[in-house]
C-alpha cells in the first residue's frame, strides 16, 4: 500500500511529489500527461527565475525534478476511487489498482466547450483548443480566436506568428486579458478584434470553411476562415471528486482549507481544480497549492493531524 497517491500529473501533482520525496512518503503519481495543460502555453513570463520560458520546457523541468528524488510517474487516466477499510482503491483506465493511505487531487480542469452546431464535428479539422500544438498548421491561413482571456490572447498572438490573419471574437466590449498581452495584440497588425460578437455555428464541408455571428461583421453574418481556436476557458472534472462525495463550491470546484484538505479525511487536492489562491490559477499558485497538500498529507498519514 502507498502512502500517498497524487492523481494529476500537472503543476500542482509534479511538486506535490517532490515535497512528497522529501518526507520520504511511499507515493505514485498517475496523470494523463505529464505537465497538463500547461504545456500548452507557448510564453510564460510570471513563474520566478525565468523572464521567459514556454510551458512544456517549464513542465519538463518539474518533471526532471521529480524524477530525480525517485518519483514514479504513470501515464494513465483514473477512472475509479473507491474507500476501502484502510484508505482508498485507485483504478486506472487499463485496469490495474492500487491502494494508498491518502490522496491527492491534482488533476486540473477540462477545456470549455462552445456546444455550437459544427464544433464537435469539425475539431481536428479546424477547431482546435490548442494554438500551442496546432499553429503551424495554419501558415499564411487565416483563423480566430475565441475568448477574450489572457488564453485567448496568447493563442491570438501564437497563431500570428504563422497565420496572415487572426480574428479574436470576443462576446463583450472590452478584453480582460492583462495589459501586457493587450499591449502586444494592439501593436499586431495581423490581428483584429471583433468584440460584442458570438460565433453560433460553425459551417464547413471536409473541413472549416467558416462561422455564423450572431452579430454582422462588415456587413455579413459569414466570417470565412481556415480555423477555429476555441479558448473559453475551462470547467472542473469532477468525475473523480464525486464519487468520494467531495464537497464542492457553487461553481463546481473542490472545497479545500488552509491545509488543502477536503471534507472527506484523507483525501486533499491542489491546483486549478480548488477554491484555493482566490481563484487566480496560476502555475505559481498551483505549485504552492501542491506544496502544501503533500505536507497535510505527510502529517495525516504520520497521524499528526
Amino acid at each position: 500500500m502507498f502512502d500517498l497517491i497524487i492523481i494529476g500529473a500537472g503543476p500542482a501533482g509534479l511538486t506535490a511529489s517532490i515535497y512528497a520525496s522529501r518526507y520520504r512518503l511511499k507515493h505514485l503519481v498517475i496523470g494523463k500527461e505529464v505537465g497538463g495543460i500547461a504545456t500548452e502555453t507557448s510564453e510564460i513570463g510570471n513563474y520566478p527565475g525565468f523572464p521567459m520560458i514556454t510551458g512544456p520546457e517549464l513542465m519538463q523541468k518539474f518533471s526532471e525534478h521529480a524524477k530525480s528524488l525517485g518519483t514514479e510517474i504513470l501515464t494513465e487516466e483514473v477512472v475509479k476511487l473507491r474507500k476501502i477499510e484502510n484508505g482508498f482503491e485507485v483504478e486506472t483506465a487499463s485496469g490495474s489498482t492500487f491502494q494508498t493511505k491518502s490522496i491527492i487531487l491534482a488533476v486540473g480542469l477540462k477545456r470549455r466547450r462552445l456546444n455550437v452546431p459544427g464544433e464537435s464535428e469539425f475539431t481536428g479539422r479546424g477547431v482546435s483548443y490548442c494554438a500551442t500544438c496546432d499553429a503551424w498548421f495554419y501558415k499564411d491561413k487565416t483563423v480566430c480566436v475565441i475568448g477574450g482571456s489572457d488564453s485567448a490572447a496568447v493563442a491570438a498572438l501564437t497563431l500570428a506568428q504563422f497565420a496572415k490573419k487572426v480574428y479574436i471574437i470576443y462576446r463583450r466590449d472590452k478584453m480582460r486579458c492583462e495589459p501586457i498581452w493587450m499591449e502586444k495584440i494592439e501593436e499586431n497588425d495581423k490581428i483584429e478584434i471583433v468584440y460584442n460578437t458570438n460565433v453560433t455555428e460553425i459551417i464547413g464541408k471536409d473541413k472549416v470553411e467558416a462561422v455564423r455571428l450572431d452579430n454582422p461583421y462588415k456587413g455579413s453574418d459569414l466570417l470565412k476562415l481556415d480555423g477555429v481556436f476555441v479558448e473559453i476557458g475551462f470547467v472542473p472534472g469532477l468525475e473523480l471528486a464525486s464519487e468520494l462525495g467531495i464537497e464542492t463550491n457553487e461553481k463546481g470546484y473542490i472545497k479545500i482549507d488552509a491545509h488543502g484538505a477536503t471534507n472527506v479525511p484523507g483525501v486533499f487536492a491542489a491546483g486549478d481544480i480548488t477554491t484555493g489562491s482566490d481563484d487566480l490559477r496560476q502555475i505559481i499558485t498551483a505549485a504552492a497549492e501542491g506544496a502544501i497538500a503533500s505536507y497535510s498529507a505527510f502529517k495525516y498519514v504520520k497521524g499528526k493531524r
